[in-house]
């Protein structure tokens, strides 16, 4: 089976238990919320809607580049929003 790797972050890795987990490939960008959320219900809402998403090297947005996918090998990340001080 062809899978991606995902990373989680923070409260992301709180959420879910895991700081990565393999998910199979292909996976259109726009998918990858409702697949999160059917895993870990609720994690939309209370995690996605404020997070960043890296696929690859680059930051993307879920939404705006909804025609991307995700294919074999590659590695996403999800980052909630930092804060300094």
């Amino acid at each position: 089976m062809s899978t991606f790797q995902i990373h989680y972050f923070s409260s992301a890795s709180a959420y879910t238990h895991k700081q990565t987990e393999s998910l199979p490939a292909p996976l259109p960008l726009s998918a990858l919320f409702d697949t999160l959320d059917a895993r870990y219900p609720g994690i939309r809402a209370r995690i996605l809607a404020s997070c960043g998403v890296s696929l690859g090297d680059e930051y993307v947005d879920v939404e705006a580049d909804a025609e991307r996918v995700i294919e074999a090998g590659d590695e996403v990340a999800i980052i909630p929003p930092v804060s300094s001080g």
